[in-house]
């Protein structure tokens, strides 16, 4: 928890030092005027997209909402499950984490981040309970690469950007998301299974 504080504190400081140099350039250069107009600008765009993702998050949180009282997320999580039991070995079978970490998987391939993470934190809870040391784990390091890589089929954080700044085809970056999504999901999958194998040969 000091670390972190320290480190939002670094943050603090690095934003404030950048926003006060370019106060003091713009002062210098006789372009104070376009300091105070970007900074309104800045300011109104910010608002906008956070109005434009609150929606795109309400309508996915409510399809979401829908899935799971359909009974369709329990579907998917059991179908996830067998799949990725092999990149945690050490985790009992019936244990709470794998409802947790097949829940966050399955938001993440839907590109609901803001869903995700709520789950990806009671998963890392539950694999922490199963942890006696304050090391992270092999199966909370593996979680965390999985997490961080995370296959994507509908990126829909970067189609509401895409869309809020004038994209004229918002969702022509779904096919390279993919495709890169993909890509970096195998590549983490394919390093823990290294590592896990590494692991037990040695032990």
């Amino acid at each position: 928890r000091k670390e972190t504080l320290l480190r939002c504190i670094m943050l603090n400081y690095i934003w404030a030092f950048m926003i006060l140099v370019g106060i003091l350039y713009g002062s210098v250069t006789g372009n104070i005027s376009a300091v105070g107009n970007g900074i309104l600008d800045s300011a109104k765009e910010a608002v906008s997209l956070c109005v434009t993702m609150l929606g795109v998050m309400a309508l996915w949180t409510g399809i979401m909402e829908i899935a799971n009282e359909s009974g369709l997320i329990r579907a998917a999580t059991n179908r996830i499950i067998p799949i990725i039991r092999g990149l945690f070995p050490e985790l009992p079978k019936e244990h709470k984490a794998w409802n947790y970490i097949s829940l966050n998987i399955i938001a993440n391939i839907l590109g609901l981040g803001w869903a995700a993470t709520p789950a990806g934190l009671k998963a890392m809870e539950e694999l922490q309970s199963l942890n006696r040391s304050d090391v992270a784990s092999d199966a909370m390091c593996t979680f965390l690469i999985i997490n961080i890589s995370s296959l994507q089929l509908i990126p829909v954080n970067i189609i509401a950007y895409r869309s809020q700044y004038g994209s004229v085809n918002p969702a022509a970056i779904v096919a390279p998301a993919i495709l890169a999504t993909l890509v970096s999901t195998l590549a983490a999958v394919f390093y823990c299974s290294i590592k896990i194998n590494k692991k037990s040969k040695i032990h």
